[in-house]
C-alpha cells in the first residue's frame, strides 16, 4: 500500500535548514498494523503527514497502492485523502457548534453523498464505535474518551483503506486509551491498515510491527 524511496523533508532555506526526515527507505503493506514510535522531534509527524498526502517530501519518491504522489494533482490529492485516507488526531478536530453525527457525516458531504444516506451511516458508525445513544450531543457534553470515538467514526465515514492516527490516546484516560485500542484492533481484524503514532507501549504491543524512528531515521522497521 505504501511504499517509500530515500524520502527527506527538508524545513527552512539557505544556512538554517533542518533535515526533519532523512533518507527513509519503508514500505507498509495493505492489512497492516503498524506502530510508529520515537522521541519528541524525531520526525514521526512530518512522516505521518507525508503519508496522508498532507505534506510532499522534498525529495525522493512516494507511492500510495503503486502509483507515484508526486504525479496527483490537487484534486487527485484531495480524493485519496477523503476516500482512501482516515486521519484520527491527539486534539480530536471535531468543530464544536456541530453535533457527534454532524462532525461524522462532513467527509461524506464532501463525498457528495444525499443527506438521508449520510445520517444513516454516520449513526452506524456512532454505534459502531460505542456512541450510538450520543449523536445528538456536542463535543462539550462528551468526555475526552467519547470524542475520540466520534473522531473515529468520523475517519471511518468513507470506509478508507488506510488509517493515520498520531497520538489518539495521548490525551485519554487508561480506561478510555484502552477502549480506543480494542476498537483499533478490531478494525484492522476487519481488514483495515492502521499506522498509529503512539508513546503508549501498549500500543506498541498490540501493533503488528514498530517501527522506530530517532532524529530523522528509521532505527528499526520491525521487519
Amino acid at each position: 500500500m505504501i511504499k517509500m524511496d530515500k524520502i527527506k523533508k527538508i524545513y527552512g532555506e539557505g544556512h538554517v535548514q533542518v533535515a526533519a526526515l532523512k533518507n527513509i527507505d519503508l514500505e507498509i503493506k495493505e492489512n497492516e498494523f503498524v506502530g510508529l514510535v520515537g522521541p519528541s522531534g524525531s520526525g514521526k509527524s512530518t512522516l505521518m503527514n507525508i503519508m496522508g498526502c498532507l505534506d510532499v517530501p522534498s525529495s525522493g519518491e512516494y507511492y500510495f497502492e503503486g502509483e507515484p504522489v508526486a504525479a496527483f494533482n490537487h484534486n487527485k490529492l484531495a480524493e485519496i485523502r477523503n476516500k482512501k485516507i482516515g486521519f484520527v488526531f491527539q486534539n480530536f478536530n471535531l468543530l464544536p457548534y456541530a453535533t457527534a453525527y454532524e462532525n461524522v457525516e462532513i467527509p461524506m458531504i464532501f463525498m457528495g453523498m444525499k443527506a438521508r444516506a449520510r445520517k444513516s451511516r454516520a449513526i452506524e458508525l456512532l454505534e459502531k464505535v460505542g456512541l450510538g445513544g450520543r449523536a445528538h450531543h456536542k463535543p462539550s457534553e462528551l468526555s475526552g474518551g467519547e470524542m475520540q470515538r466520534v473522531a473515529l467514526a468520523r475517519a471511518l465515514a468513507n470506509n478508507p483503506r488506510l488509517i493515520l492516527a498520531d497520538e489518539p490516546t495521548g490525551n485519554l484516560d487508561t480506561k478510555s486509551g484502552d477502549e480506543i485500542l480494542v476498537i483499533f484492533e478490531d478494525l484492522w481484524k476487519q481488514g483495515h491498515t492502521l499506522v498509529v503514532i503512539t508513546h503508549n507501549p501498549y500500543i506498541s504491543e498490540r501493533a503488528q510491527r514498530v517501527i522506530h524512528l530517532v532524529d530523522g531515521t528509521i532505527e528499526n522497521n520491525g521487519a
